[in-house]
């Protein structure tokens, strides 16, 4: 039996890096490299590879911020 992937909206996606939902998609919208693993409708649902990704990049933004 195939394992199901677990995948999340950006709203989930938000609560797990404790970050506003804003913040996220702004992300997702300068960092093309980070692609959604599947879609429903017009919802783009995101694995545990893009979420690293997304975590990656918003510290990267942040130790700029405090530099």
């Amino acid at each position: 039996m195939p394992k199901i992937p677990h995948l999340n909206t950006i709203g989930k996606v938000a609560e797990e890096l404790h970050q506003p939902v804003h913040r996220i998609q702004y992300v997702l919208r300068t960092r093309p490299h980070i692609q959604p693993a599947a879609l429903a409708g017009r919802s783009r649902l995101f694995d545990s590879h893009a979420i690293s990704q997304l975590r990656q990049e918003l510290n990267r933004i942040d130790s700029k911020v405090r530099q």
